[in-house]
């Protein structure tokens, strides 16, 4: 039977274990020219040669910088353009790279020796035998440096996690950017669909109720019964039902466009106009190797990986001893006329050494933790490319399918129309039922109705492609914020 960690058997090992890895750590600083810094964790990641979907040619090109552009629709840019700068969110993401920018500058004063000036004056009055009390003065003037020696490269592993952090910050607000103009641009394609689907609407009404007057023409010649009527009736009240729920939609995307480019509800105006006028855009999803560097959120994790890598170091770094020079010189006198003479300057200098032995586990804790978020950053980063990959196939494929989808009801519409229309004639001569006209106005109104839907997710399942490609985003050249590592790199021997 397998005995576990708590058993006999299992906390030998365990022991065994423990002591191997003191052992090796403790013998670390005698062999300081064998130390490496530890190879990143295998990616293993399985990179596509092509997308499955994408449509085979030369054409390989990413979507331009200001791809909503490619809609056709001039509010479209205006609402944009406001988005960019005048956004919330993307405003507090802007926020948080400043916040990262400082834990750099942080870390950066590690690597650096701390210099403090000091003034001090105390006068004081001390009870003697025989009532004489004595008063005494003293002031001091003194600069006081100290400065931690990074042997081991933990201060500038912290700096450089710090670093990557604060990139990673900047990835994330890309993310945030291209997710409020995603978002932008689905509502307000939602309130251009709304307003065709209550145009749509009201046209039914309108020729719902004509039909409804000529069938009170006919009941009032005897030629219609009461139940014809009520028919009519009730779908006239059917259509006016399917107004207000459109209303709804249109005025809260509305108000949610508001919100976007960070203004109040009641001061914003849309003037929209519907989905037709909307250009569908072609978009080439370029090659999925483009995703890598072009999408922000798989730059963003790369990052976090990079910096869980620096964390690990640090943690290793903890187990070395720490070295320190201290010093501090400056004048002390009795009397404050004499306190910058010759004599009353002094100096002290000195160097220390520690280094940990026994601390209850909580090196190895560290460490434990700092190599477990090494892991967690690797699979998330795994993750985002493939979560890239389908996305684009995703989007790919509603967009062709959509199309297709578009197409198809047109003819429906049309077949739908046509019959409407032959019901219609055939009523007002007198040839025709009225169940038959009442299936034939319910099957175009649905069909049209259908229509707009569809044509507005074809537009969404655009939007959707742009955002998977990385919408268009420039990948920046990867340089670290301002506060660069001031010590020169350790210079490491090569290993035995």
């Amino acid at each position: 039977m397998r005995l576990g960690r708590f058993s006999a058997s299992g906390t030998g090992v365990y022991r065994a274990r423990r002591l191997a890895r003191v052992a090796a750590l403790g013998l670390a600083p005698l062999l300081a020219g064998c130390w490496l810094r530890p190879d990143p964790p295998d990616l293993n990641l399985d990179v596509p040669g092509s997308y499955v979907t994408a449509r085979k040619g030369p054409d390989a090109s990413l979507p331009a910088l200001d791809w909503w552009r490619s809609f056709g629709s001039r509010e479209l840019t205006l609402l944009m353009e406001e988005a960019q700068t005048a956004n919330l969110d993307i405003a507090a993401a802007i926020a948080r790279i400043d916040q990262a920018d400082a834990q750099v500058k942080i870390a950066n004063a590690t690597l650096l020796p701390q210099l403090d000036a000091n003034f001090s004056g105390t006068r004081s009055r001390t009870a003697a035998l025989g009532g004489i009390s004595r008063v005494s003065s003293l002031y001091n003037f003194n600069l006081t440096a100290s400065y931690v020696l990074d042997i081991w490269g933990r201060n500038r592993a912290t700096l450089l996690s710090e670093v990557e952090t604060a990139i990673s910050t900047r990835y994330a607000k890309e993310v945030v950017a291209l997710t409020t103009l995603v978002t932008v641009a689905n509502a307000y394609f939602n309130v251009l669909d709304a307003q065709d689907r209550l145009r749509i609407a009201r046209e039914n009404l309108r020729a719902a109720s004509e039909i409804l007057n000529l069938i009170r023409q006919r009941k009032e010649a005897g030629t219609a019964s009461d139940l014809e009527l009520s028919q009519q009736e009730s779908l006239v009240g059917q259509q006016r039902a399917s107004i207000p729920p459109l209303e709804i939609i249109a005025r809260q995307n509305k108000m949610a466009l508001a919100v976007l480019v960070g203004r109040a509800p009641e001061h914003f105006i849309l003037a929209g106009g519907g989905t037709n006028r909307i250009r569908i855009p072609r978009v080439a999803p370029g090659l999925p190797s483009d995703l890598l560097d072009q999408r922000p959120d798989i730059r963003q994790a790369e990052a976090n990986l990079k910096s869980a890598n620096f964390s690990v170091e640090a943690a290793r770094a903890a187990f070395f001893p720490t070295v320190q020079l201290t010093g501090e010189t400056g004048f002390e006198s009795l009397a404050l006329q004499s306190l910058f003479g010759p004599g009353a300057w002094f100096y002290t200098m000195a160097a220390s050494a520690s280094q940990p032995l026994f601390h209850g586990g909580a090196l190895f804790g560290q460490l434990d933790l700092a190599e477990g978020k090494q892991l967690e950053m690797l699979q998330a980063y795994r993750k985002s490319v493939l979560a890239a990959f389908s996305d684009v196939e995703q989007a790919l494929i509603a967009v062709q399918q959509e199309a297709l989808r578009e197409r198809y009801q047109r003819e429906v519409v049309r077949a739908s129309q046509q019959a409407f229309d032959i019901s219609r004639q055939r009523l007002q001569q007198g040839t025709l039922d009225m169940v038959t006209l009442t299936q034939t106005q319910q099957t175009l109104f649905t069909a049209e109705d259908v229509l707009a839907q569809i044509r507005l997710a074809r537009l969404q399942a655009v939007v959707q492609l742009y955002q998977a490609l990385g919408g268009g985003w420039s990948p920046p050249e990867r340089t670290p914020p301002p506060a660069e590592p001031t010590q020169p790199p350790l210079v490491v021997a090569p290993q035995p």
